[in-house]
């Protein structure tokens, strides 16, 4: 995976934010003066997979760029499971929500890539990038 510095008008989100923990994130953000973790993105769809906080975060602040690593959603590698144990949710919620704009409610959708037998969050594998807020413009 190449990491990208994308224009944030090009990616659609699938989930709802929560306002205190955006607020939370922007004042970390704006306090650290870099993104320090990139987001991903469905290659096809443009759809975030993983990021809707920073996303949001930048965007607010008027930035026009966010690092991301880009992945092919279709994969088999790549799987979606509820955060709580009474929901479910499919790639075919993710992408729907994405594109028609009606999101799923906040904290709906946890990314996995399946490696052998075991399963880890994308965002647990995301390496820091600190790159400075300034270069986001």
């Amino acid at each position: 995976m190449a990491l990208v510095l994308v224009d944030l008008k090009q990616l659609k989100e699938h989930e709802e934010i929560e306002p205190q923990y955006l607020e939370k994130m922007k004042k970390q953000i704006l306090r650290d003066k870099v993104l320090k973790k990139p987001i991903v993105v469905d290659e096809n769809s443009k759809i975030i997979l993983d990021g809707h906080f920073r996303y949001n975060v930048l965007k607010q602040l008027g930035y026009s760029k966010i690092p991301a690593y880009f992945l092919d959603y279709r994969s088999s590698e790549i799987i979606v499971k509820p955060w709580r144990n009474d929901e479910t949710v499919t790639k075919e919620d993710v992408i729907r929500a994405g594109l028609t704009g009606k999101k799923l409610p906040t904290k709906t959708s946890k990314h996995m890539f399946k490696l052998s037998d075991n399963q880890i969050r994308i965002a647990k594998i995301l390496k820091r990038v600190n790159i400075p807020l300034n270069e986001l413009r």
